[in-house]
């Protein structure tokens, strides 16, 4: 989205200034202002919403380092990694170490939202107006359930269905914290108390957003979002519906060619939530710089990550637009990617259709579509000759050619249990370790097994 846009235990600080008064030598800069100010009016809680939002765009986040870990932590085979950075190659290398700066930003930058979202949440009571409370707990629950559900992806075994779940996910933090001398030192919770809160937080976000916010989060990017989480813990009866809701009541439709979801710098017609990017933050769009070749904006690898000749075998139709979705630099790059101040689309339409003919054929529904035309839907709009019937294995495949290098390989290798070379869905090393800083500071973090 686009907003307006130090160190401390587990929590990165709100960006806000601090002031002590401890003598007369202290001197307040004339833009700071106190925490009381800052939380004192319906204004100042919209800016912290809006930081919360600007800080979800980072790169760090979803700005493209979140997609960064889950393509190269997944790869087989697909991708080559050819920049200088040693912390995307330890992705690509299954050996990560506990210092890594790529996953230390990623893990104090989503707990910096969690903490701002904490703060507006805690102070809804100075909204006069019930319908702009509403829309900004409705939004700080969405920021909040969306940051915990990577967490927990990323740092945590695999959510498994019909377990426990007792596996080690992330500390849950609910209560904001304004005084440095109030940090707490949290342990993890586990796996099902995450998704427990992500649900919880979703669920309300869902109740209380508008159908229609600008470009901010609506009613039906929760849906989408749910659906996401839902099909991750394999309830495929509640992601198809959730996903039946948005392909039915969202007025979203398909663009009427690949080539107009991606590098645009409005919102497509399928976008249920895009990041909007600006020439003002294009510098930070990693999914640009490691993406893209350099005369678009990418690095001199020309580009990072170059697509290799395995990915093709995907592709069953040298008419389908997917299979042209690439070009040339001294590497194949995605063209995904290539316009370095174009949005990035992060919930879709076309991931409905996906979820909800994946689930409609595991429970053997028809829910909206059948799985078949819901595939066809998509292979038409690619100009892909179109199936007669398709099985679970055909959905999967059309899932991969429509989402490839948009952050889900990692993720859906876990949640089917996929091996990625020879290693396991659920071994070690495809789990991020907890930053070495947190738990120097942080006692109580138990760290991930291999690390």
């Amino acid at each position: 989205m686009k907003k307006d846009n130090y160190k401390i235990i587990l929590v990165a600080f709100l960006v806000l200034t601090f002031v002590a008064c401890d003598d007369n030598l202290t001197i307040s800069p004339e833009q700071a202002i106190t925490t009381d100010m800052a939380i004192k009016t319906p204004s100042n809680i919209q800016k912290i919403l809006n930081n919360a939002y600007g800080d979800a765009r980072s790169s760090a986040l979803y700005g493209g380092g979140i997609a960064l870990a889950s393509e190269l932590l997944a790869n087989d085979g697909d991708l080559y990694w050819d920049g200088t950075y040693v912390q995307p190659s330890q992705y690509d290398e299954k050996a990560i170490l506990t210092d890594n700066s790529f996953v230390e930003s990623m893990w104090l930058r989503a707990y910096k939202i969690s903490n701002q979202t904490n703060v507006v949440l805690d102070n809804l009571a100075v909204f006069t107006n019930a319908t702009d409370k509403d829309v900004a707990k409705g939004e700080a629950k969405f920021l909040r359930g969306l940051v915990y559900f990577d967490l927990v992806r990323l740092f945590g075994k695999p959510y498994v269905a019909g377990t426990a779940n007792n596996q080690l996910g992330v500390p849950i933090i609910l209560e904001p914290i304004l005084d440095p001398a109030k940090i707490t030192y949290p342990s993890r919770n586990t796996v099902d108390e995450v998704y427990k809160q992500v649900l919880a937080d979703l669920k309300d976000a869902y109740t209380l957003l508008p159908a229609t916010n600008g470009l901010y989060a609506t009613k039906y990017s929760v849906a989408a979002l749910l659906a996401r989480v839902y099909l991750q813990q394999g309830d495929y009866v509640n992601a198809r519906n959730m996903a039946n809701i948005v392909i039915t009541d969202s007025g979203s439709v398909l663009a009427n060619s690949y080539s107009k979801v991606f590098n645009n710098s409005e919102n497509s017609t399928e976008d249920l939530f895009a990041w909007q990017v600006s020439s003002q933050d294009a510098s930070s769009n990693d999914y640009n710089v490691f993406w893209a070749g350099s005369d678009f904006g990418g690095r001199s690898g020309n580009p990072d990550i170059s697509i290799e000749n395995q990915h093709w075998d995907i592709y069953d139709d040298s008419n389908d637009q997917r299979s042209k979705f690439f070009y040339e630099a001294d590497n194949w790059c995605t063209t995904k990617w290539k316009n370095q101040y174009g949005n990035i689309p992060f919930l879709r339409l076309a991931e409905m259709h996906l979820i909800r003919a994946e689930s409609n054929f595991r429970e053997g529904t028809p829910i909206g579509l059948s799985p078949l035309d819901d595939i066809n839907l998509l292979r038409e709009r690619a100009t892909a000759s179109l199936f007669n019937s398709v099985d679970l294995a055909t959905i999967l495949m059309e899932r991969k050619r429509e989402l490839s290098f948009e952050g889900f390989a990692l993720f859906d290798a876990k949640r089917l249990k996929q091996n990625i070379g020879s290693l396991a869905y659920n071994a070690n090393n495809l789990v991020l370790p907890i930053p070495l800083r947190e738990r120097d500071v942080n006692k109580n973090l138990v760290q991930n097994d291999g690390y």
